[in-house]
């Protein structure tokens, strides 16, 4: 049962990578691409603590503490994005 979720979880990363590099070369705009990509790495970030780091089935503070924590990783890379659009 773990072995055909942590397969499961795998294949979601593997169609998440796709889609970053899909996202790379079919979007029209530099800013809707970084939106995408850092949003697709959230996503992969989430399925790696839930699944790689087995964290589905830890207390509800343990997962919003990471989850917060990516979330603000996230966003400070989305900021980073932004300064450098500025310059």
């Amino acid at each position: 049962m773990v072995r055909d979720r942590l397969n499961v979880a795998w294949l979601q990363l593997l169609a998440l990578a796709i889609a970053t590099l899909a996202a790379a070369s079919l979007l029209p705009s530099r800013w809707l691409i970084d939106a995408v990509v850092l949003a697709l790495a959230m996503a992969k970030g989430r399925v790696i603590v839930l699944e790689f780091l087995g964290l589905r089935h830890a207390p509800a503070l343990w997962r919003g503490l990471l989850t917060t924590w990516l979330a603000g990783l996230t966003m400070l890379a989305g900021l980073a994005v932004a300064l450098r659009a500025m310059v």
